[in-house]
């Protein structure tokens, strides 16, 4: 086929519609995947909340009316003067139960040994009963719950791992539901299990499909979007979608009462999401990647009439026609790994820098989401929607300013504000004082990490961005394997811990600027671009002010621009019709209509029969 005539699905986009009903239908289906997404990641945290009110269970004394004198029988005193928690005298109290005058054996110098029969609860303090207080993860026991928060991140690490390279070679629509159909086993088995070891395997399980069961409904719906709408599409689901549902999600915890009623309950619109293999379409660009090109010629065919934006077939033609030529010299037999990325010693530079800002961000982020639950126990299920609904205007304000400041400063500025609020907070005496201050710094770590999952993409060549992607959230699940640790250091503590949060947000937000910035610059194809990307960048520019480059910039390499499928650069193409527009730059015929990039321009390039 002549050169001027290859087409490739970036190409095709916007004559099927970039942002029509089948686009708008997909958003729309993203609904039930928010809410997977909610409950998997907080939903532990509901499960194993220590309350704040409570001391020794003394059966023999259950029949004692009178709270006070039960306690004053039974539980020592702090030196602050307020019941122990989980302290108790030890002595006959069968004694005391058979007495008439109860109140002649309280004694204070009486020995003191730990809770033996568990605990007694304020009820009208906290409603919902938790793993952590059936299962007595209190006081010498209270490390139980911070283990089984970081084995459901030791489980997403794994997932993430796994999930990727399942993604690649069975589909994006059947990692979606197999991950979505493990959380709901994983629920469910939760939901039955009687002891610390059952409960963590099930986390496990759970923690498997965290991230997975809605980054690919994340990316299938960016991937039949336009460019130009992805950053509203990405950030309002989580504005609309995801933000709701973790503000509803602590009332939802209450309204089940027990954990195990919360954690069978959320299984509902898991159980609904698995009709999603029927209704979701495959990723047309993965179909093409793997060579079935029939397939996705079909799916294309679908969202056009969806659209009402026909397509004469001679166009369709042409586009399997490329497609199959661009599989079967350019993809056919040809691997690239995550290890092609530190080939290169300035795009390993960039790629370490970039895992060392997310497993920051990551941690910042989690710590954050993990500290509501802590700075005001008498009002935790409050607060904790209080600070889910900083997700809502952080969402907003990142589409306002990630396209006008830049990923990198708008990166610097978020994540730093975090940090400096955080360390404010740790700071001031007064509680609330202290809550005001960490809200704030979770509205900031909100933003910053949003962008960190579109910086780490932009930054990546696409032959390598998305096993590189998955290498960064990798080493983000990392990195928050060490919140619960940080939120553990409460009980010492919160100044403490938010004195770590505030470290990490200033350390972060610094080596932010030492990335380069991809907002109006050409995205890296191959692993070449990769290597030269950002090279000519001054590191104190906003993208508001211009380009802002050392030197005169190269031209604008329009020949593999937003495209999915031209992946290769010159030293690294075998296809010389995919390498046409440099041949035809580097010769001096420049021919801008020479690969279409819109409608119109497709329009006049092909003879409509």
């Amino acid at each position: 086929m002549d050169d001027s005539q290859f087409l490739d699905f970036d190409d095709l986009l916007p004559m099927i519609g970039e942002f029509g009903f089948f686009q708008k239908i997909l958003f729309v289906l993203m609904i039930p995947f928010c809410f997977i997404a909610a409950f998997v990641y907080l939903g532990q945290i509901f499960m194993t909340l220590a309350p704040n009110h409570y001391y020794c269970l003394v059966s023999e004394l259950s029949l004692v009316e009178d709270e006070q004198l039960r306690k004053d029988l039974s539980i020592p005193r702090e030196k602050d003067g307020t019941f122990s928690k989980c302290l108790m005298y030890d002595t006959n109290y069968t004694a005391i139960h058979i007495a008439k005058n109860r109140s002649q054996f309280i004694n204070t110098s009486l020995p003191k040994i730990p809770c033996t029969k568990g605990y007694v609860f304020d009820k009208k303090e906290m409603p919902f009963q938790t793993a952590t207080m059936e299962f007595g993860w209190l006081c010498d026991n209270d490390r139980y719950a911070t283990y089984a928060q970081m084995i459901f991140f030791v489980g997403s690490i794994f997932g993430g791992l796994c999930y990727g390279h399942f993604a690649d070679h069975c589909g994006r629509i059947a990692a979606l539901v197999s991950s979505c159909f493990l959380a709901l086993v994983g629920s469910l088995f939760t939901s039955i299990s009687r002891n610390f070891i059952g409960f963590a395997f099930t986390r496990f399980m759970v923690g498997a499909s965290y991230d997975t069961c809605f980054t690919m409904i994340y990316i299938l719906v960016l991937e039949y979007v336009g460019p130009k709408y992805r950053t509203f599409v990405g950030n309002m689901s989580l504005a609309l979608f995801y933000s709701p549902f973790t503000m509803a999600m602590p009332w939802f915890a209450l309204w089940t009462t027990t954990w195990r009623s919360f954690s069978v309950a959320a299984t509902l619109p898991i159980l609904l999401s698995m009709f999603s293999y029927c209704m979701l379409p495959e990723s047309a660009r993965w179909l093409v990647s793997v060579g079935h090109i029939d397939d996705a010629l079909k799916i294309l065919k679908r969202v056009a009439s969806c659209n009402n934006s026909p397509v004469p077939n001679n166009v369709l033609e042409n586009f399997k026609v490329s497609c199959q030529q661009f599989y079967r010299e350019e993809l056919e037999g040809r691997h690239f790994n995550v290890c092609s990325i530190f080939k290169r010693s300035r795009m390993a530079r960039y790629t370490t820098l970039m895992i060392l800002i997310w497993m920051t961000m990551s941690l910042l982020y989690d710590g954050h989401v993990r500290a509501a639950s802590v700075l005001d126990k008498d009002n935790v299920f409050l607060v904790f929607c209080l600070a889910c609904a900083t997700e809502l205007p952080g969402n907003l304000l990142l589409i306002l300013t990630l396209d006008r400041f830049g990923r990198r400063w708008c990166a610097f500025a978020y994540t730093s504000l975090s940090g400096i609020f955080s360390l404010v907070g740790a700071n001031l005496k007064r509680p609330m004082h202290m809550l005001v201050a960490a809200l704030v710094g979770r509205f900031c770590a909100n933003i910053c990490y949003n962008i960190g999952l579109q910086w780490a993409a932009e930054i990546l060549p696409t032959v390598v961005r998305a096993q590189g992607v998955a290498l960064i959230h990798t080493m983000g699940f990392v990195a928050m394997l060490m919140s619960p640790p940080v939120i553990y250091l409460s009980h010492v503590s919160n100044s403490l811990m938010l004195n770590i949060l505030g470290g990490l947000g200033i350390l972060g937000g610094i080596m932010a600027l030492f990335l380069p910035e991809t907002l109006n610059h050409d995205l890296p194809q191959t692993l070449s671009d990769g290597d030269d990307f950002g090279r000519e960048q001054r590191i104190w520019h906003m993208p508001c002010c211009g380009r802002g480059t050392k030197r005169v910039d190269r031209p604008r390499r329009l020949w593999h621009q937003g495209s999915s499928l031209r992946t290769i650069s010159r030293e690294e193409f075998r296809s010389r019709k995919l390498h046409r527009k440099a041949m035809n730059r580097d010769s001096g015929n420049w021919d801008q209509e020479s690969l279409p990039l819109d409608k119109e321009r497709v329009q006049k390039s092909y003879k409509y029969k």
